[in-house]
C-alpha cells in the first residue's frame, strides 16, 4: 500500500484533528442539536457512498487496473473501507483457524485444558485436539461443538467439520487368550482402560475397520456400533446430556443406557457385549 508524503501526511493530521475538535464540540450540545448533527453526518455520507458506487462501477468497467492502483493509496483505501465499498483482505485459512482457537482459548485455561488444531483437509475439515483436563472430560463434546466449531466456523465459513481426534484412535486390540477357558474368551478384545472412558460420557474406538463408542457411567460400561440408525451417520461427534446421546447430524437421540432410540422408539443401536477385567474392558467383536 502507498504511503504517505510525510506533507501530506502531516495535512491529513491536521484535518483529523480539526474534526475531533468539532465533535467535541458536538459533544457538549443538548441531544435534540445532536440529532440533527448526526442526520446532516449521514445524508452526506450516503450521497458520498452514492457517487463513490458509481465513480467504481465507472472507473472498473473502463480501467480496473488505475481502480487497483487507487486503492493503494491508503487515504482511498481507507474511505472506501469506511463506507464498506471494498472488503479487508481475507488472512489464510490457517491463520483465521488460529485466530478462532484463541477466541476459546481463555475458556479452556481456566479448567486447565487446551485445544490445538492437527490438521487441515481441504476443502472443507479441520482436525482439532483438546488437551489438558479437556481431552477426557465428560462435557468435551459440547465444549467442541458449542465452543471449538462454533468459533472455527464463524472465522471459517468455508470449513463445514470440525473433527475433534482426541480419542479417535485405531486399536490393534490385546485378544483375551486362556489355555484355561478359550471358549469364552474367544473373540473377547481388551479395548481401553475403565479410567479411559469419560465418566458420563462416550470413548470413539476402532479396530479392524468396525468403529465403536463405550459408554460408561460410574463403573457400568456399555459398547454401540459407531452409527446413527438415521443413514449410519458416526455419533461420536454428537451431543451427551443427562445419559441422551444427540447425533450432530439429524438429531436423533439415544438413551445410552439401553440403547433405544428416542426419537423413533423401539429402535436400538447396534449394542456389542463388555465386560471387565480389572480396570480392562472387554469388548466381544467376534
Amino acid at each position: 500500500m502507498k504511503q504517505l508524503t510525510t506533507e501530506k501526511k502531516q495535512n491529513l493530521e491536521q484535518l483529523i484533528e480539526e474534526i475531533s475538535r468539532y465533535e467535541q464540540i458536538v459533544n457538549q450540545w443538548d441531544k435534540n442539536q445532536q440529532v440533527v448533527v448526526e442526520r446532516l453526518k449521514k445524508a452526506i455520507e450516503t450521497l458520498h457512498k452514492e457517487a463513490l458506487t458509481r465513480l467504481i462501477k465507472t472507473v472498473k468497467k473502463e480501467a480496473l487496473p488505475a481502480l487497483k492502483e487507487a486503492v493503494e493509496d491508503e487515504v482511498v483505501y481507507g474511505l472506501l473501507r469506511y463506507h464498506d465499498l471494498i472488503k479487508p483482505p481475507t488472512p489464510p485459512l490457517e491463520q483465521r483457524i488460529e485466530q478462532a482457537l484463541e477466541t476459546v482459548r481463555p475458556g479452556l485455561k481456566s479448567h486447565h485444558g487446551d485445544v490445538e488444531l492437527v490438521a487441515i483437509k481441504l476443502p472443507d475439515t479441520v482436525e482439532v485436539k483438546l488437551v489438558g483436563t479437556c481431552s477426557n472430560c465428560p462435557a468435551s463434546t459440547l465444549t467442541m461443538k458449542q465452543g471449538v466449531e462454533q468459533a472455527i466456523k464463524t472465522y471459517c465459513p468455508e470449513i463445514t467439520k470440525v473433527i475433534s481426534v482426541n480419542h479417535t484412535v485405531t486399536y490393534t486390540g490385546e485378544k483375551i487368550e486362556s489355555p484355561f477357558a478359550a471358549s469364552q474368551d474367544a473373540g473377547w478384545v481388551a479395548l481401553a482402560r475403565i479410567d479411559e472412558i469419560p465418566n458420563g460420557g462416550i470413548l470413539p474406538l476402532e479396530i479392524e475397520g468396525l468403529k465403536l463408542i463405550l459408554v460408561r457411567k460410574d463403573e457400568t460400561v456399555k459398547g454401540y456400533r459407531n452409527s446413527c440408525m438415521h443413514l449410519a451417520m458416526p455419533l461420536d461427534t454428537g451431543e451427551v446430556e443427562d445419559g441422551v446421546l444427540t447425533c450432530l447430524h439429524h438429531g436423533f437421540k439415544y438413551h445410552l443406557e439401553t440403547g433405544e432410540c428416542l426419537t423413533s422408539p423401539g429402535i436400538f443401536l447396534e449394542a456389542y457385549p463388555v465386560k471387565r477385567r480389572g480396570e480392562k474392558v472387554l469388548v466381544k467383536v467376534a
